[in-house]
């Protein structure tokens, strides 16, 4: 294998952005994301990327499996070669937001249940869940608009 090496900058863009994706991701699997981004080479082993993070091969493995259970990576394989080769996949990244929009709807409609079996009691508490549903449903209502305004805008 040819040794890859990171330059101090891409470690530091590593750690930054892995932070960053920490939110809803555990670390090894946040820094390997940010790996796979900010690398040289697009498509990277199990061994490389363990080697380039320091990790040890159970983390890594646990941290691959969930990458690719979530649809963040994916990999290839290559002709008479048994490796698999794990890339980014920001290729599907408008996919990916389809996806995550329609989640965001599912999330405020059982949130709309929630709050309709509230009790009156808890009106203060009720009335914060309120605005974050109508807040979810602006967003809703929003998001697509703004997706394809920006889609005429590269034209």
């Amino acid at each position: 294998m040819d040794s890859i090496k990171l330059n101090d900058k891409q470690l530091a863009l590593i750690e930054k952005l892995g932070l960053i994706f920490e939110n809803g991701l555990q670390p090894a699997s946040a820094r390997i994301a940010a790996l796979l981004l900010v690398s040289d080479k697009l498509e990277l082993t199990f061994d490389e990327i363990r080697e380039l993070l320091n990790l040890s091969k159970s983390a890594t493995s646990n941290a691959l499996n969930l990458l690719l259970s979530m649809e963040r990576i994916e990999y290839i394989t290559k002709p008479g070669d048994r490796k698999r080769y794990f890339k980014s996949n920001l290729s599907d990244w408008k996919e990916n937001m389809k996806t995550k929009f329609l989640e965001f709807d599912k999330v405020h409609k059982t949130m709309r249940e929630v709050l309709e079996q509230r009790p009156h009691s808890t009106k203060d508490f009720n009335q914060g869940l309120e605005e974050f549903i109508n807040f979810m449903e602006f967003m809703n209502r929003e998001i697509p608009v703004l997706f394809k305004k920006w889609e005429l805008s590269k034209k």
